[in-house]
């Protein structure tokens, strides 16, 4: 039995808790608390802090699982025999009414959910790695702990290699590469294109020796920017007196700074559409989403004598008028 099982099964990881949700929380929920956490704990938010960076991984896995159907199934159905044999362990007693071997459980588990082309991240390591645990890869690894190689240490040509790559929103802007080693010492540089999103994958085609290598892409939620499809959200504060009159704000891009027209008038929480400034098309060249500029209406807190006269006299003009 190998050191690792000597220790006692894998922890179990309870994506739901991790989340701060439950087993009936609904997509959106999921998204939302997802994005909540993943804010909160963001590395350019939290530099130098291994907790936090801790954290976010954690939350990214969570989220990685409970955002795709088929995976949040395969976890509600079999995912928590993993917890139920830790505690009949500890506690000294059986499992289901039967002792049960961990080695057996483990290869039961892993059968059930191996084969199913799922994240076989083992034949690479470095930078871009997937992060994960060694429990979402069991659970998910094609039942070798992640694994890619088969028989004399080469890969079946037809088999289905994934590999998580997670980047930044201004990454999936520009594009990037990642370097990926290979289990042999030698390395891959590999090239992702402009207007990736979450989800999207990348095919290396005959990357390693032969097989086909899928890039599968994750993009960090951004401070700034809310992603939605190729469409970008950001908002821009207004001072009381632009909102009010009309005028200008600058509005920062991902790639630029423009100059947003205000009408008269405007209220807080108004969108204004700026076209061609969003995310580029994946695979269409030269086109663009568009940019979302929500109005963040900042009133005066430190208003003077006289504005505060002027204030009320305009209340007091508002008032004769009704």
């Amino acid at each position: 039995m190998s050191q690792d099982r000597q220790k006692g099964f894998m922890e179990y990881k309870d994506y739901y808790k991790i989340l701060g949700v439950n087993k009936s929380s609904s997509d959106g929920d999921i998204k939302k608390a997802y994005r909540r956490l993943a804010k909160q704990y963001h590395p350019d938010r939290n530099p130098d802090n291994p907790e936090a960076e801790a954290r976010f991984k954690e939350v990214s896995e969570a989220y990685e699982v409970l955002s795709d159907q088929e995976k949040r199934e395969m976890y509600d159905r079999f995912g928590s025999q993993w917890q139920q044999y830790q505690r009949a362990q500890g506690a000294g007693s059986p499992f289901g009414g039967q002792q049960i071997n961990p080695e057996e459980l483990e290869q039961i588990l892993s059968q059930m959910f191996g084969g199913r082309g799922g994240f076989n991240t083992g034949g690479f390591s470095g930078q871009g790695g997937s992060g994960f645990s060694s429990f979402f890869e069991s659970l998910f690894g094609g039942g070798r702990g992640g694994d890619p190689f088969q028989g004399g240490g080469r890969p079946a040509r037809s088999q289905r290699i994934e590999q998580d790559i997670e980047i930044s929103l201004e990454e999936a802007f520009h594009g990037t590469s990642r370097t990926l080693g290979r289990s042999d010492g030698t390395s891959l540089e590999a090239r992702i294109p402009r207007g990736v999103k979450t989800g999207s994958k990348v095919k290396l085609k005959g990357a390693l020796d032969g097989a086909d290598v899928y890039l599968k892409i994750t993009v960090r939620p951004h401070l700034k920017f809310e992603r939605d499809g190729d469409n970008l959200k950001v908002d821009v504060p207004v001072d009381l007196y632009t909102a009010v009159l009309g005028g200008q704000a600058a509005v920062t891009t991902v790639d630029k700074t423009v100059n947003l027209n205000i009408p008269a008038g405007s209220s807080g929480g108004r969108s204004i559409r700026l076209r061609g400034l969003g995310m580029p098309k994946l695979g269409k060249k030269d086109e663009r989403g568009d940019l979302y500029a929500r109005l963040r209406i900042q009133m005066p807190t430190d208003l003077s004598e006289e504005e505060i006269a002027l204030f009320e006299q305009l209340q007091a003009l508002r008032e004769q008028s009704k």
